[in-house]
């Protein structure tokens, strides 16, 4: 309960730090008048009510749909290195935007909604690909790797067509949460509440499943069903991710491992313990965007992916050497 207490805090202050600071300077004076909506500070109130405010609470919720989503993929996968990409949410995503770019560019404001679409029916395929073999925790990764490896095609091969559009989906790409609007994040706030509500409830069940899928049927769980749920809201919470933040990476592979050195792991204490951590991650990842080269912003998938190739290289040296 004391971990639980300390993260919230801090994650209050990475929220107040949010607000209070950005590309564009405001003097302690005018940031509490702005906060208070006087006047004579019209412009700051514009400034923290409409722009810091919602992309604060952007980063809180990309945090944790992302980290619920890493969690529950290195649980039913068993492997440590698994993320939201590996499954093929992000891949999925990005060809169906790129498709929407290419064949009808004047739904352009419907793009959030073919990035969910196209990272949960990937997962479906998945999904069915892998009731069709075997329910093998490994095929769940090769499958994977195989349908990004076929998506990721299609995107270089649409690309090739339409210069224009390839320049509209890599800013898609990079993930970022700059200017996105409150409206924007209930839908998606919701179903990430939904995702974790349920994962929490079947927390035990996924710790017994990462002990192995003989272990976990002998002591009564079955495996298939509880994998099948776990692989549903992992795509779900990732996908809600993407349909406003884009395919920001890595925060589902690196916060987990984090939340470990923490928590321990335990399904639940790390569902909890990885939402707290993820939401600090990236509202701080955001700030350091913002800040570093203002008044240019970075975009936080950028920071992101600085942050999060060198860790998981790590990863990679560090298993090397476990198995040697």
């Amino acid at each position: 309960m004391k971990r639980y207490i300390i993260l919230i805090f801090v994650l209050l202050a990475a929220c107040a730090l949010g607000i209070a600071f950005g590309s564009v300077k405001i003097e302690p004076e005018l940031f509490i008048k702005g906060l208070l909506l006087k006047e004579d500070a019209y412009s700051q109130s514009i400034i923290i009510y409409h722009l810091r405010i919602p992309r604060v609470l952007a980063g809180i919720i990309a945090g944790i749909g992302l980290s619920v989503s890493g969690v529950l993929l290195q649980c039913v996968t068993g492997n440590d290195l698994a993320g939201p990409n590996i499954i093929g949410v992000n891949a999925g995503a990005g060809f169906f935007c790129i498709l929407m770019l290419s064949f009808f560019p004047s739904l352009i404001k419907f793009l959030p909604i073919a990035a969910f679409i196209g990272a949960f029916l990937t997962t479906l395929i998945i999904i069915a690909i892998v009731k069709k073999v075997n329910s093998a925790k490994g095929t769940v990764i090769l499958a994977g790797i195989a349908i990004t490896t076929l998506l990721n095609a299609g995107i270089s091969f649409l690309s090739l067509l339409d210069s224009d559009v390839l320049t509209s989906y890599n800013s898609f790409s990079i993930g970022g949460i700059r200017g996105v609007e409150p409206e924007e994040l209930i839908i998606p706030a919701v179903i990430i509440a939904i995702c974790l509500t349920v994962s929490l409830i079947f927390s035990k069940q996924t710790y017994l499943l990462c002990l192995g899928d003989c272990v976990a049927s002998s002591l009564g769980v079955k495996t298939k069903k509880v994998r099948f749920i776990g692989l549903i809201c992992a795509s779900a919470s990732a996908a809600a991710v993407v349909s406003f933040a884009g395919l920001l990476g890595f925060v589902g592979l690196v916060v987990p491992h984090i939340s470990r050195r923490i928590c321990g792991n335990d399904p639940k204490k790390l569902l909890i313990t990885s939402s707290l951590v993820g939401a600090v991650t990236v509202i701080t990842a955001d700030l350091l965007g913002r800040i570093l080269l203002a008044p240019t912003e970075i975009p936080v998938g950028v920071l992101m992916a600085v942050i999060g190739a060198p860790f998981f290289l790590f990863l990679l040296i560090a298993r090397r050497k476990t198995n040697d």
